[in-house]
């Protein structure tokens, strides 16, 4: 049981390559247990560990103290123990028991009566891998994946047991349902099961489904005291903040604001503090009313700010605010946005910040795991939050958005890794010495990179394919077309393709801002300018 070797992945993580499944499981539990410095989210994954720091100096300070651990072993007693009570009639329950030899009674024998061990998650909310202690049940996956697998389809695939915890596609071998609910918001624990949990699947007494009720959705009282009305939300608004960070094992990812140095700006210039939450707005179009006066701000993607009086007012004429700079906005008056073509994203911010619900302690939307605020509809009413301590309203800034060169290309800083390795020197001199073009196709999961002229697809060397793996934000991540995807805030925890560089931090921001059709170019830097020694390559 051991450390085989440390990646850094971006400048922010730190993956951890270890010799076996022990080992993993060892190391998560030592990490759970006793945090390093700066460690914002551990992800366990088959064969690694993907650590997030929450700088560049702690990432280097993870990356050398996990070589200097005493692993040991995972502790028999880690975790609760959670018992499943499942439905033996899934559609793949003969074909499981063709693959295995065993009979159909064989099979829900084998995997109810062993205890199975949440070694990590990551696929989705709630999903958990689950090891068993044999390998009797050991299946493939199945060659065509079902386009929908329902919500609580108990699963085999590998040495793998699993339940699906919503609807979503997928290729395991499906042997029966349980009516359990494994992701709750509601509950205090959202997971049914967490890595680590020990589970014993129960075989029900009868597969009859029963329907129940669906339980009535809440409804959310009418805020009070000041608040923003959406008149119009555009193409797309959301509420965002800084994310929430540390949920990564769930198979949660930060989210937040895709711009964060923008939404912090928003923020500062009304005095609010950098976490409170601001409107996410896409390509700048959108109009609100005030109830009750206000101070606004909105900077990143340009937009004509116009503000419209209260009708009758006499005293007060339609004006145009510049970006980037705090100002009023009175009660009953109407801010609307206009596109302005510099940049994707607008934030605006009120002071105060808005006040909607928090879940899982952050007020942001995720758009790939639908959790967080729902998207902002006409009519939607934004509860203004109240004013602690005594940040004073800012002064104008200068934008913050990314400026392109004399050709109008786009530079963004990356650093190697974790996996250059599967693409060689040859792979990242092709990176980096071609412009590359936003698709049409990207979103907040990710900058989709088309060819640009001349331009060719990046090659791997190595064969094969790679286990699912943590990821971070900013990740390059290369799927067999050759055409890299740039993980932006709402990106999958882990992915199984490799993943060839990441944008440092500092440049995250910039490019989130890239519209469809911009171009780029990547600058490969090295994160380590105080010539601390590393070993060859990204290793730590």
């Amino acid at each position: 049981m051991s450390v085989i070797a440390t990646r850094f992945a971006g400048t922010r993580s730190v993956l951890v390559e270890l010799s076996d499944l022990d080992s993993v499981l060892a190391l998560d539990a030592l990490l759970g247990a006793s945090p390093l410095p700066g460690q914002l989210d551990v992800l366990a994954a088959a064969s690694t560990v993907f650590i997030k720091a929450d700088s560049w100096a702690n990432a280097r300070k993870i990356a050398a103290s996990v070589r200097t651990l005493e692993l040991g072993a995972a502790p028999d007693n880690a975790g609760t123990e959670v018992q499943v009570p499942v439905h033996y009639d899934g559609e793949d329950l003969a074909e499981v028991a063709e693959l295995t030899g065993l009979s159909v009674e064989g099979v829900v024998n084998a995997h109810s009566q062993q205890r199975w061990r949440a070694a990590f998650g990551g696929f989705a909310p709630g999903f958990a891998y689950l090891l068993g202690v044999n390998q009797v049940l050991n299946v493939p996956r199945r060659s065509t994946p079902r386009k929908v697998v329902p919500s609580g389809a108990v699963a085999l695939a590998g040495d793998y047991s699993a339940v699906y915890p919503r609807q979503s596609p997928g290729g395991w071998q499906l042997i029966g349902h349980t009516d359990a609910v494994l992701w709750d918001l509601d509950r205090d624990n959202p997971a049914l099961i967490r890595p680590q949990d020990r589970v014993r699947f129960v075989p029900s007494r009868t597969s009859l489904r029963l329907a129940t009720a669906p339980r009535p959705a809440a409804v959310p009282a009418p805020p009070t005291g000041n608040t923003l009305e959406i008149l119009d939300p555009g193409l797309q608004s959301l509420i965002q903040d800084l994310g929430r960070p540390g949920y990564g094992e769930l198979g949660v990812s930060a989210a937040g604001a895709a711009d964060t140095a923008s939404a912090a700006q928003a923020n500062r210039l009304v005095g609010n503090r950098t976490t409170e939450a601001v409107i996410e707005n896409l390509l700048g179009a959108m109009s609100l009313r005030a109830h009750g006066d206000a101070v606004i701000a909105v900077s990143g993607a340009t937009a004509t700010i116009r503000v419209d009086p209260v009708d009758g007012d006499e005293f007060h004429e339609e004006r145009e605010i510049p970006m980037d700079t705090p100002f009023a906005l009175l009660d009953g008056e109407v801010l609307r946005l206009e596109p302005g073509g510099n940049g994707l994203r607008s934030y605006l911010a009120v002071r105060g910040g808005i006040a909607v619900a928090s879940v899982l302690g952050s007020r942001s939307t995720d758009s790939m795991s639908g959790i967080g605020p729902a998207a902002l509809t006409a009519g939607t009413r934004l509860p203004v939050g109240a004013i602690h301590g005594a940040h004073v309203v800012g002064n104008p800034e200068p934008s913050p958005l990314p400026v392109p060169d004399a050709q109008g290309i786009y530079t963004l800083r990356i650093s190697e890794g974790p996996r250059g390795d599967w693409f060689g020197e040859a792979g990242l001199a092709r990176l980096t010495g071609q412009a590359w073009t936003v698709s049409a196709e990207s979103n907040r999961v990710g900058v989709r990179l088309a060819l640009g002229r001349d331009a060719e697809p990046l090659q791997r060397i190595r064969t094969g394919e790679l286990s699912s793996e943590g990821v971070a934000v900013g990740a390059l991540q290369v799927p067999p077309s050759g055409l890299p995807v740039l993980f932006l805030a709402d990106h999958p925890v882990t992915g199984g393709y490799p993943v060839i560089a990441g944008v440092i931090a500092e440049d995250l921001p910039a490019a989130a801002q890239l519209p469809p059709g911009a171009r780029i170019r990547f600058e490969l830097v090295d994160p380590n300018p105080s010539g601390t020694p590393t070993d060859e390559g990204n290793h730590a």
